[in-house]
């Protein structure tokens, strides 16, 4: 009898850790309150220095801004892009900036987001491209297929993280509104 009742409490503590465990929040780049890493190179695709690997950390300052960390162009990645490229213009009068950077080797992926930004008609929001780990100190984690920093002052003001195929029209409305967290 003790024998079962000694299992049946064990299969209890692993069906709660499980839940518990799936309910918990994927941690990607760096998390709120925490100032940003710093300087990194990413081979930028669009702006002011397409072709060149710089710096957007540093052109942006203290400046509010969204930067997002992807792994593939996806349609719910697109939409993200279109919407956080609005924001950007409308908030142009505080000096917004906003980035992707795409965490990839994919082959001819520069020749795509060219396209891309082309086709979506994105003008104010970079597109760049790093490792497949992208920069070290931002500790993106593997098994975040996108993740969303909005920071100013160069502290972060808030943080999503979201697993292949998670992010969704709800998740990009709740980052889009939130943009008043790092704007005047």
């Amino acid at each position: 009898m003790k024998t079962y009742t000694l299992i049946a409490a064990l299969a209890v503590v692993v069906v709660v850790g499980g839940v518990y465990a799936e309910k918990e929040a994927l941690k990607s780049g760096p998390q709120v309150d925490n100032k940003v890493p710093g300087p990194f190179l990413p081979l930028n695709v669009t702006g002011k220095s397409a072709g060149e690997k710089h710096c957007l950390f540093c052109d942006n300052g203290d400046n509010p801004v969204a930067m997002i960390f992807a792994r593939e162009v996806t349609p719910s990645v697109t939409t993200l892009l279109k919407k956080i490229d609005a924001v950007t213009a409308k908030n142009k009068g505080c000096d917004m900036g906003s980035f992707v950077v795409f965490c990839s080797d994919e082959e001819g992926l520069d020749k795509k987001l060219k396209d891309l930004a082309t086709s979506e008609k994105l003008s104010k929001i970079v597109l760049s491209i790093d490792s497949p780990t992208g920069p070290e100190k931002y500790m993106v984690a593997k098994d975040a297929d996108v993740t969303v920093v909005l920071y100013t002052k160069r502290t972060v003001k808030a943080n999503y993280a979201f697993k292949k195929g998670k992010l969704d029209e709800k998740a990009i409305d709740t980052i889009v509104s939130d943009i008043s967290k790092i704007t005047p």
